[in-house]
């Protein structure tokens, strides 16, 4: 059993206390349903619990919220997170194979492909604006050089923020916007936020919590949006930065371009301040969660399809077409009226323009199938091949 000294500030007396073995400190994870309980052995545990990154971030920081958060039987949560970019490399016997379980088979080797060229999306602005009500881009991105949010400082993250505002201010054209700290947000513009439906608020969720992100709240936090609430940056939330572009109806190359467009100018702004944003050929963009990782985007529309969401082939559809639906509300959310947010399943392993072309070709489809379903017609054959 090791020792640690420590200091008794008012005395100066030298203090040791025994440092418990990794048996006794090993979690019981027998009752977990997550990644990291289906991966995380006491061999590994003992193995990694004397690392640290440069930063200070130990295995115990990246399987916090995957203690605390059990799982569902049915929902698979990840059950780890980043304390910093170098987590993914110093804990990669633990990440790599949680990476691999929830990436499809994304194995350390694999190369990961990025392109947030708009000219090489096909189609895209002609949804059915009868049945798409509104298209979003949105990611998230890290900026080198500071801690993320599970293990930021209060400086660090107040840093962030200086330096995000910055580039923010610098934006022009369409993307001139104006920045709306929490801690300063007056009444009116808080209910207008929330109005808009831009407003994030304190995390209540225990993933978040348990991960630590909502220290200091509600310090260093903020929004961002152009002046026609089209294009928005959160500060400090889950991530550095989640950015987000999107508008009424069923255009999503405009969105998608706006969302390129706006991405690019931010990190060459960025990268005039001497930094960039986290980014590896293996990884791609490196986030808190490694679920996220890659391109950690997501592409989803608003679409009304009350016939087709009762169709018993739905799921299957959605499966082959490598698409997923929520409730208009979010994850947790019930459908209303049969409307559903479809995005794209995959984050890492796709470019961006592939992600965003599968929600495009996979959305038209699911409104070709509503359409046909409208006239009592079967959808046999439109049945997709797995993508």
């Amino acid at each position: 059993m090791d020792s640690i000294t420590l200091y008794d500030n008012d005395k100066m007396a030298k203090l040791t206390i025994k440092r418990l073995s990794p048996e006794e400190e090993f979690p019981d994870l027998s009752q977990h349903n997550n990644h990291m309980a289906k991966v995380l052995t006491q061999d590994m545990y003992t193995k990694l619990r004397d690392r640290a990154t440069p930063n200070g971030f130990t295995i115990d920081g990246v399987i916090q919220t995957g203690i605390d958060n059990p799982g569902h039987p049915f929902i698979m949560t990840v059950g780890c997170v980043a304390g910093d970019e170098e987590t993914y490399e110093v804990f990669k016997e633990l990440l790599d194979p949680i990476i691999e379980d929830r990436h499809g088979g994304y194995k350390p080797t694999d190369k990961h492909k990025t392109d947030l060229n708009p000219d090489n999306l096909k189609g895209g602005d002609d949804l059915d604006p009868n049945y798409v009500i509104s298209s979003r881009v949105r990611t998230g991105r890290s900026i080198r050089g500071f801690c993320l949010p599970p293990h930021c400082s209060r400086g660090e993250r107040r840093g962030v923020e200086k330096m995000s505002v910055e580039a923010l201010d610098s934006l022009s054209g369409d993307l001139k916007g104006k920045y709306y700290a929490l801690k300063n947000m007056t009444d009116a513009e808080q209910q207008q936020l929330i109005d808009d439906h831009f407003l994030f608020d304190k995390p209540v969720s225990p993933l978040l919590l348990a991960s630590g992100m909502a220290r200091d709240w509600p310090d260093g936090r903020g929004i961002w949006h152009n002046d026609t609430k089209t294009f928005l940056v959160w500060v400090n939330e889950e991530d550095h930065l989640r950015v987000i572009s999107m508008q009424k109806g069923g255009n999503m190359k405009e969105v998608f371009n706006r969302f390129c467009t706006g991405l690019t100018k931010i990190e060459t702004l960025f990268k005039d301040k001497g930094t960039s944003f986290m980014w590896n050929e293996h990884l791609g963009y490196v986030l808190t969660c490694p679920s996220n990782l890659g391109t950690g985007l997501r592409a989803g529309v608003h679409v009304k399809i009350p016939n087709m969401s009762k169709h018993a082939k739905f799921e299957e559809v959605l499966k082959r077409l490598r698409l997923q639906k929520r409730g208009t509300g979010g994850v947790d959310t019930a459908a209303v009226g049969g409307t559903f947010d479809i995005s794209n399943a995959d984050r890492l392993g796709f470019s961006e323009v592939e992600l965003v072309q599968m929600v495009v070709d996979g959305v038209k489809l699911l409104v070709e199938m509503e359409k046909k379903l409208e006239k009592g017609q079967s959808i046999d054959d439109l049945m997709p091949a797995q993508k």
